[in-house]
């Protein structure tokens, strides 16, 4: 038995504590009958519950995915093992194969009949203050741009959680930690990329139209190729815009590109992935079925390639630029404010909104505040959408990640 005296110089008072186990110590320096934590009891917190242990767990899980990183980027700009050609099939297949099954397979194990919908229900508040913000700055704005809109919802809304949000939640929150931050990343699968990909679809079918002076290009729903990232394709973003203009004759013309896109969307199966998986979790879960081992098995030979994949093609685009870095400092800052200043605020509103309180409160924040999707640069890099900003964001965002969110876990130890 260990016997440990604290001066809390600060709050004007000691504590002195007998102590059999290292847990012990910790749940005693986590409670305070009133008041806010001082700001000594708050550092020991913080030393007590994050260890040297859980920090390495965090740098274990991102580690493997610079090696796949610096192995795509090799094998273009050192060894030249790739065409441009091979670089975008590589793209595509896991934009069409990897990453959907990925996804399936995640969502297939989530329980709903379990999920805090009140958490779910903040999540939802805060992106459509974004998607709000973001459409009136493209529709009034001189400088506003339904292209820089949709980049930015990425920049600010979606989040790598399950590589770096589940290690430091744990080590954070414990089980509760980590059951909300899969629950943000189900929901991020089944709604918010859907989404994205809706408009991604929508947008490339627009450009495809209105860059054709064929009027029938619309019916016939040719395909944009994925290399089309441009300046000047970039420069026609705004099919939004063109929409309310008299480039559309009418609501039939209006229709028949939705249609292109609907059968675009159902042609890729990013789109209906998680959408099976939480059909068969919700089956699962409530008839107690397990899925036939022949099936999982199927699925898991190419998920568990997924994140690594899209790592492997992410080192790829890097390599086929002129820099490392091609968005910039500008736009490289302006990706990490609206990463891991904007999503946290407007999710701390939306969860204000609901009543969240407690750890579900900072659980919420804090997940907000997670390192970029790697989903959202492939989808970038297919759909020829500002990948350069992408990419920088989802590498240099999983670099500073980790002090940026153990300093948000210290400063919210003080939200009551």
């Amino acid at each position: 038995m260990d016997e440990v005296k604290i001066e809390l110089a600060d709050s004007g008072f000691v504590v002195t504590s007998r102590l059999t186990s290292c847990s012990g110590f910790q749940a005693e320096i986590g409670r305070r009958p009133q008041g806010t934590q001082s700001f000594s009891t708050t550092i020991l917190k913080l030393r007590a519950m994050i260890g040297w242990t859980d920090v390495y767990k965090v740098i274990e899980a991102t580690v493997p995915l610079y090696v796949a990183l610096l192995m795509g980027y090799g094998s273009v700009r050192w060894w030249r093992i790739f065409t441009a050609e091979q670089c975008d099939a590589i793209t595509r297949l896991v934009c069409y194969f990897t990453l959907p099954l990925f996804t399936f397979e995640f969502t297939a194990h989530v329980d709903p009949f379990e999920w805090n919908y009140m958490f779910i229900a903040a999540d939802v508040i805060s992106k459509a203050i974004i998607v709000a913000v973001l459409a009136l700055w493209a529709k009034f704005s001189p400088k506003g741009s339904y292209g820089w809109s949709i980049t930015s919802f990425s920049l600010s809304t979606l989040t790598n959680s399950l590589v770096v949000g589940v290690p430091l939640l744990k080590a954070m929150y414990g089980s509760l930690g980590v059951d909300l931050v899969v629950q943000s990343s189900v929901v991020q699968a089944i709604v918010w990329l859907t989404i994205l990909l809706f408009v991604l679809e929508f947008r490339r079918a627009g450009l495809d139209t209105y860059s054709s002076d064929d009027s029938s290009s619309l019916e016939s729903g040719i395909q944009v190729p994925s290399s089309m990232s441009t300046p000047a394709k970039d420069d026609l973003e705004d099919i939004g815009k063109a929409a309310k203009t008299d480039m559309i004759p009418g609501t039939r013309s209006f229709w028949n590109l939705m249609k292109v896109v609907g059968v675009k969307l159902a042609m890729n199966p990013n789109s209906y992935a998680c959408i099976i998986g939480i059909v068969w979790a919700l089956i699962k879960n409530r008839w107690q079925l397990e899925m036939p081992g022949i099936l999982e098995g199927s699925v898991l030979i190419m998920s568990k390639a997924g994140t690594g994949t899209a790592m492997f093609s992410m080192g790829i685009f890097m390599a086929l630029q002129e820099k490392i870095v091609a968005c910039g400092a500008n736009l490289t800052i302006f990706g990490l404010l609206l990463k891991f200043v904007a999503g946290p605020i407007t999710l701390a509103i939306g969860a204000v909104t609901v009543g969240l309180h407690g750890d579900v409160l900072r659980i919420a924040i804090i997940q907000a505040a997670l390192p970029q999707s790697i989903t959202s640069f492939i989808y970038a890099k297919e759909y020829g959408l500002h990948p350069s900003v992408l990419s920088t964001a989802v590498i240099f965002g999983m670099i500073v990640s980790l002090p940026v969110l153990i300093a948000y876990y210290a400063i919210l130890e003080f939200v009551h």
